[in-house]
């Protein structure tokens, strides 16, 4: 979680969105940019779940065959030049943060050669039975040669004979599933031999992420998704159509800027229950930074309901 300070504090959150409104009035910027700090936007009261939920409910990533954990311990706040939030507090000390959420029955680790975690996830694997915990991470590379060689760095840096899944990471490009179809293709092969178990892409675009949502080729997706619109691809209700499609074509649908990047820190139970709601994700990440965070986080999931 990102520890900036935000002006959404619950008490606050009817003046954040006047003041919004009020700027956005003025012509001084942009609805784009007041919505990438979670300005100007005010969101209902998601519907009651109908049910109990706990951050360790096993569940399926769409067509798969992977159970996991409904949460994922997120290792990429700020995530990028192999640094991140979480791999700042160390080797022991992320191994450890990952090992808590293994004792509170949190089976995903979702990391990504751009934040660097793969040392830590590799520790903590060391302590867990590998068929009990689903690793998940990403590559930049967009050149099959260097996908190939990336396949092969990760699972030495993760100690692991095989990756559960591996994404294409921030794809920006509407046309990415023509563009980059030879690093598709080292994934699929990949698959076939048995290093990886599925693959997929996070995007960053809302044109990306259509061409995903129609791509058979997509078995996983990670996407941007929370009540305001903070860090997406485009406004709530868009995104949440997209996914949809997703959802029903069979794909596993996982989201990430649950907490918009920080900007609902202080709105945490509303934006938790707006993504237990919606009945799109299979599951969702979130990066703690430290074993307080991490309880509390899997404490208000369970009260969500």
């Amino acid at each position: 979680m990102d520890r900036r300070k935000f002006l959404l504090a619950g008490s606050a959150g009817v003046a954040g969105s006047w003041v919004g409104a009020k700027i956005l009035s003025s012509g001084m910027l942009s609805s784009g940019m007041l919505s990438s700090w979670g300005f100007g936007r005010t969101f209902a009261a998601p519907p009651p779940l109908t049910q109990k939920v706990a951050a360790s409910d096993t569940v399926m990533l769409g067509k798969t065959g992977i159970r996991t954990s409904l949460l994922a311990m997120g290792t990429g706040t700020i995530g990028s030049g192999h640094h991140s939030n979480q791999t700042a507090l160390g080797l022991k000390g992320l191994s450890g943060l990952l090992l808590n959420g293994y004792d509170h029955g949190l089976r995903f680790f979702d990391s990504a050669d751009a934040y660097g975690s793969h040392p830590h996830v590799a520790e903590a694997l060391k302590h867990v039975p590998r068929d009990q915990v689903t690793v998940l991470t990403k590559t930049f590379s967009r050149d099959p040669k260097a996908a190939r060689e990336d396949l092969d760095r990760f699972r030495r840096e993760l100690g692991v004979d095989y990756i559960d899944v591996c994404l294409m990471h921030c794809l920006t490009e509407g046309d990415w599933t023509e563009r980059y179809r030879g690093v598709m293709d080292v994934l699929s092969e990949a698959k076939e031999k048995g290093t990886i178990r599925a693959h997929g892409c996070s995007c960053h675009s809302i044109g990306a992420l259509r061409a995903a949502a129609k791509s058979p080729w997509v078995e996983v997706d990670l996407a941007r998704i929370n009540p305001i619109g903070a860090h997406m691809d485009a406004d709530p209700d868009t995104v949440v159509s997209v996914l949809r499609e997703m959802k029903a074509a069979g794909k596993g649908v996982i989201g990430m800027k649950i907490l918009g990047q920080g900007a609902l820190r202080d709105r945490q139970d509303e934006a938790l229950k707006y993504a237990l709601s919606l009945n799109v994700l299979d599951s969702f990440t979130i990066g703690a930074e430290s074993k307080v965070e991490q309880d509390d986080l899997v404490r208000r999931i369970a009260a969500a309901a």
